[in-house]
Order: structure tokens, then C-alpha cells, then sequence
């Protein structure tokens, strides 16, 4: 998850520096020096490229901004099939060129010490943001509506945003990055009935075209709110799966096997609470994963992003904890 934010005062600093939040990701060398500074405080395994999921929806000329204390926003959103048809063919490529020059700088600023991931935003994800004009504080609400009354509008949009998500990754790892990370921020609002056709399908698609065209780099599927499709999420063909705090780690483990690596999943909001309570959390993740056997893997994360409000030294609390827990179950 998000490894660089608020929490950090060097964040802060850059971040100013650069003026704004979107300022800062449009600049290859802030968004490397923030992509460091975690690294270079904590010694994580993995090094997270600082970007946003909305770079998608920005190259296509929505008019993303961010508004404080509300998110990101839209000047325009997409509300007919006029509004689809006007959205430029563009060569991802070429209009985020500013994420791959980031990629490169940071890989090679690494320099072999850890790898690096990059990610994207799912296509229903972006849609749900692109649909609604921005953030949402109704769940999302008026967008979920047009599943059942333009269901083919929906579907035209996910088509378009799949194509540019599997380009946009693509350009990460030819860039650089040694690992890509798919978000579906939003997923888990979908009903059951709903998920496979505005979600998963689309992550499949991803998935496999990324595989074929870089066989040897992992795909990590993240659906927030989506436990209960665990086992779909991995038969999309992904190498990891993703999954936030409210999922038993051990009987993910059981029900999904050596498909695949299971990623997760303290909740954030451990982080708030005391040193001991800390200790006692990631312990209690660890180990509920279990040993370590052939064709499995356990990579320790959030459950989602860090809060702002985390004091930077329980983060150090919960690295040194992880460690010493693993080293046990090893």
C-alpha cells in the first residue's frame, strides 16, 4: 500500500516544494524522492512508485484537481455516450511519460537495494471516479445506479479503460518496475451478481496480457471490500492477491492454495493504537498465515493506506515486529 504520505514530515516538505499534490507526481524527480524516503527511513523489502490511481482519468482530459479537504475532482466527468465518444484516443505512453521517467529515475536510484513495484487503478475503479466527476461520499451511489440502468455505457467505458491500463503498466515495466499492483479501490461495493461483469473481467483481461507480454513480472490483484471473491480474484491468473483487514489470512490461505502469494492485511488503524497493541497485531497476521511451504507466499502489508495521523516510530515498531515474527515462522 501507500508508503510515502502525510505521516512523513519529509513528505511534507517535498510536497511542498513542489507546490501540490498533483504538481508533485508530474515531477519524475519529487515523486523519486518521495518514492526514497520510506526506504531510506524503514529498510522496507519493496519500494512503491509515488503516483495516483487518477492518472488515467487526467490523461484522457477530464481536468483531474484536488480540492482540500474533499479529493479529487473533475471538470468534466462522463455522463452519455457523447461524452465517451469525445474521450481522445490516447498513447498512455506518451501522455504519462512523467510515471515512466519516474520509474527509471527510481530504479535506478534503488539500484539493486530493493524492487519495485508499480500499480494502477482497475478499470472499474476509474470508472467509478470518471462517472461520478471525482470522489464520492454516497459510496458511490449515482454510479452504481448506472449499472442497472446504462449497463452497455458502463461496459463501453471499462473497454477503453482496460486497453489504457494494460498499456499503462506495460509502459511501468518496460520503464523499470519488477512488479505491477492492480487497486480496485471500489470493487467490494459491487453486488455478487455484478462483480464478475464490471470487475473481474476486466482484471483478467489485465492480467493476462500482462503475463504474455512480461511473463517473468508478477501481477497482484487488490479488490478492497472483496474477501468473498478470494478465489475468483485468483483464477484470474495474478501471482498475488491482495487483501484489506477484514479477511481471516488463514482461511485464505486454505481456500486459495499455492495458486498464488497472499499480500495483507493489517488494519491501518492498528497503527494508532499503542507500541504493545502494534507487536500484538502483526504478530497475530503473521502468524496466521503459517509457515512457509512450497508455492506459497506471504508478503506483509496494510490492509489499505497508511493514515496521516500514524506516528512515524510506530511504523518502526510494526517493520522491526515483522521481521522478528517471520524469521519465526520461516
Amino acid at each position: 500500500m501507500r508508503q510515502a504520505g502525510r505521516y512523513l514530515p519529509e513528505y511534507n516538505a517535498t510536497r511542498k516544494k513542489a507546490g501540490n499534490f498533483l504538481a508533485l507526481c508530474k515531477n519524475p524527480e519529487l515523486a523519486c524522492e518521495v518514492t526514497m524516503q520510506p526506504i531510506d527511513r524503514y529498510g522496507l523489502d519493496a519500494a512503491i512508485l509515488f503516483s495516483d490511481i487518477l492518472t488515467i482519468p487526467d490523461a484522457f482530459g477530464l481536468g483531474l484537481h484536488f480540492v482540500e479537504g474533499e479529493g479529487p475532482r473533475f471538470h468534466r466527468k462522463i455522463e452519455s455516450e457523447a461524452d465517451l465518444a469525445a474521450m481522445p484516443n490516447v498513447d498512455m505512453a506518451e501522455a504519462l511519460s512523467y510515471v515512466g521517467d519516474a520509474v527509471s529515475l527510481i530504479r535506478k536510484t534503488l539500484n539493486g537495494r530493493v524492487p519495485l513495484i508499480g500499480f494502477s487503478g482497475s478499470p472499474w475503479t476509474l470508472a467509478c471516479y470518471m462517472l461520478a466527476g471525482g470522489s464520492s461520499s454516497d459510496d458511490f451511489l449515482s454510479v452504481r445506479k448506472w449499472v442497472y440502468s446504462r449497463p452497455d455505457l458502463v461496459q463501453a467505458l471499462l473497454k477503453r479503460l482496460t486497453h489504457a491500463v494494460t498499456d499503462y503498466c506495460d509502459m511501468q515495466v518496460r520503464a523499470g518496475a519488477q512488479a505491477i499492483m492492480l487497486f480496485d479501490s471500489w470493487g467490494g461495493l459491487l453486488a455478487d451478481q455484478s462483480f464478475d461483469a464490471f470487475s473481474l473481467q476486466a482484471l483478467q483481461t489485465i492480467v493476462g496480457d500482462l503475463r504474455a507480454r512480461h511473463p517473468k513480472t508478477p501481477v497482484i490483484v487488490f479488490v478492497k471490500g472483496g474477501g468473498q471473491w478470494m478465489e475468483r480474484i485468483a483464477a484470474t491468473g495474478c501471482q498475488g492477491v491482495g487483501l484489506d483487514w477484514t479477511v481471516n489470512l488463514g482461511q485464505a490461505r486454505r481456500l486459495i492454495g499455492d495458486r498464488c502469494a497472499l499480500q495483507g492485511n493489517l488494519d491501518p488503524a492498528v497503527l494508532l493504537g499503542t507500541p504493545e497493541h502494534i507487536e500484538a497485531q502483526a504478530t497475530k497476521v503473521v502468524e496466521s498465515f503459517g509457515a512457509l511451504s512450497a508455492g506459497t507466499g506471504h508478503i506483509f502489508n496494510l490492509g489499505h493506506g497508511i493514515s496521516q495521523f500514524t506516528p512515524i516510530d510506530h511504523v518502526t515498531c510494526l517493520v522491526e515486529t515483522v521481521a522478528k515474527a517471520s524469521r519465526r515462522q520461516a
